[in-house]
């Protein structure tokens, strides 16, 4: 019998659609977030990446309030904002003030990765190895931020003090375990993309682990990619915007989400090339029953305390109902 409740939350990327403004893509970012609010998920958190055509959530704390206004009980956060690309003191102040607009709602993780290719990260932060390196430092600015013993210092965040906003860490590989473990955070995994560490990371952060006031025991958050469809068949065609989604990003030819089409044995042999099985590696796709049982067998191996998933698919409709039926998988299996 399963005695541990697995929250189940989404990561979006606002995809931007061949044929797609971005007003829509803005518009159909608030109509999945909404959706989810009925479904019963946790939290709705974008992720911050930049000179990406197809990826619209560049400016990550704008559209988080966007969607928080549009929302009413949904948790609206960042999966992550990238903190060498900031000031630890704008972050604070950004969702200081977020937090006060849309109390107990917002939510911020931090990763340490820039989120784009090394002449992007170049040209919004000079020094974004040096802050990168300096990771843990920056966090500690933040926390000091929002801290009230902050009150009398000269460099203040004023609209961050006291206010609660909790921070999760985020991680691609083992680094950023450690110093989740270290202080007390809460961790979410990368796992939809970045595969190889997902169980070595899981073992640092629970085997290291050091209670805090944020949180008395580990809590780990695990990315899957999800594609729910009325048939394995339906699934699969769905699917083909994702693969040539990976199959840019290994090319470098990055462009809109193309419409799916049919599944055919090219995409097949795509998806056994070793760089995008393994990327792909939990990719749970295909009709409820199909993914119920994969992702059953996930949550028993990782033992996660909350599943995210992502779809990255062509139309909001099609992403609203898998999002759907993953919910009553999640339900069903809680």
């Amino acid at each position: 019998m399963k005695t541990q409740y697995t929250a189940y939350s989404i990561l979006d990327l606002a995809l931007v659609s061949e044929g797609h403004t971005l007003k829509q893509t803005f518009n159909n970012a608030l109509e999945l977030a909404q959706n989810a609010e009925a479904f019963g998920y946790t939290r709705y958190w974008l992720a911050e990446h930049h000179n990406a055509p197809n990826i619209g959530s560049s400016a990550t704390s704008v559209l988080i309030g966007y969607v928080a206004e549009g929302t009413n009980t949904l948790h609206i956060g960042s999966g992550g904002i990238m903190l060498p690309n900031h000031s630890p003191l704008i972050i604070a102040e950004q969702f200081g003030t977020l937090a006060s607009l849309y109390p107990n709602r917002i939510d911020l993780g931090l990763g340490r990765a820039p989120g784009t290719d090394r002449e992007t990260a170049q040209a919004i932060r000079s020094d974004f190895m040096q802050a990168a390196h300096s990771f843990p430092n920056e966090l500690e600015k933040i926390e000091t931020y929002f801290s009230t013993n902050n009150a009398s210092s000269k460099v203040r965040a004023t609209v961050a003090e006291g206010v609660e906003v909790p921070i999760y860490i985020l991680g691609s590989s083992t680094d950023s375990a450690h110093l989740a473990a270290k202080k007390g955070l809460p961790y979410a995994f990368a796992s939809h993309f970045a595969t190889t560490h997902l169980w070595e990371a899981i073992d640092i952060y629970r085997d290291e682990f050091k209670p805090s006031k944020d949180l008395e025991k580990p809590y780990v958050m695990a990315g899957i990619n999800i594609i729910i469809a009325e048939t394995d068949e339906e699934a699969e065609r769905l699917s083909t915007s994702l693969i040539r989604m990976i199959v840019g990003i290994f090319t470098g030819k990055r462009d809109y989400v193309q419409p799916p089409t049919a599944m055919t044995d090219e995409f097949r042999e795509m998806l056994q090339h070793p760089q995008i099985y393994q990327m792909l590696k939990y990719s749970f796709i295909g009709s409820k029953a199909k993914v119920k049982a994969q992702v059953k067998e996930f949550m028993e191996q990782t033992k996660a305390d909350e599943l995210i998933a992502v779809t990255n698919i062509y139309d909001v409709k099609d992403r609203i109902r898998s999002y759907e039926l993953f919910a009553e998988i999640m339900k069903e299996l809680n």
